[in-house]
């Protein structure tokens, strides 16, 4: 199987939906652009980071003022398409067909929809742990947290309804985790952000 029809397959796959399912919200789209993006700079493969850069241009991501307490903001921006798309060509050496594909998409138009998700930025260090403030998500209504990282690290995500019960967590080791659930009722939610290391991370951390 060649390079290409290998990675369209993986993305083919991913996007994948069941009959009759909503189309991925933005902190999925976000999510699963940095998936692809992670999976291309591990198996050295341009094309998944191609993918990943078409999927996050699709995105219009707006800075928010949340902060976590006792902590001052970060610099922890998401990845841009811009960013992916000039590691892909860094990856695509001589590969003329790739190196079109990539120009092709800077030029291509902003794809993004009027309103994105919000992201909040932090930097959180080796062992350290960011506790956000509570936050107000609507009964019925499916809420979305997700959190990534620039750089190789393993950030935890976890979160707590008001009663300090565990309502969601993602702790695999990863730079990227993501949080889905539907609140039974409009509640304030406590959501903490982890980083195991092996060093400080910059990061943000998006909502719906």
């Amino acid at each position: 199987m060649t390079r290409i029809s290998h990675a369209a397959l993986i993305l083919s796959c991913a996007l994948a939906l069941p009959v009759g399912a909503e189309p991925l919200s933005a902190i999925r789209t976000a999510q699963l652009s940095a998936a692809l993006y992670q999976a291309g700079i591990e198996t050295g493969d341009p094309l998944l980071i191609l993918s990943a850069a078409r999927l996050r241009k699709t995105l219009n991501p707006t800075k928010g003022t949340l902060v976590a307490q006792g902590a001052a903001a970060g610099d922890g921006a998401p990845l841009g398409w811009e960013e992916m798309l000039t590691r892909a060509e860094e990856m695509a050496a001589d590969d003329e067909a790739l190196l079109g594909l990539i120009e092709d998409t800077r030029a291509e138009g902003a794809r993004g929809v009027t309103s994105g998700p919000v992201y909040n930025i932090g930097t959180v260090g080796n062992g350290g742990t960011d506790t956000y403030p509570a936050v107000d998500f609507i009964g019925g209504e499916y809420a979305e947290i997700y959190v990534e990282a620039k750089e190789a690290t393993d950030l935890n995500l976890t979160v707590f309804d008001a009663q300090g019960r565990l309502v969601c967590s993602d702790t695999d080791r990863s730079p990227i985790a993501y949080c889905g659930w539907r609140p039974d009722q409009t509640e304030g939610f406590t959501m903490k952000v982890e980083n195991h290391g092996p060093k400080g991370a910059a990061y943000a951390l998006m909502t719906n």
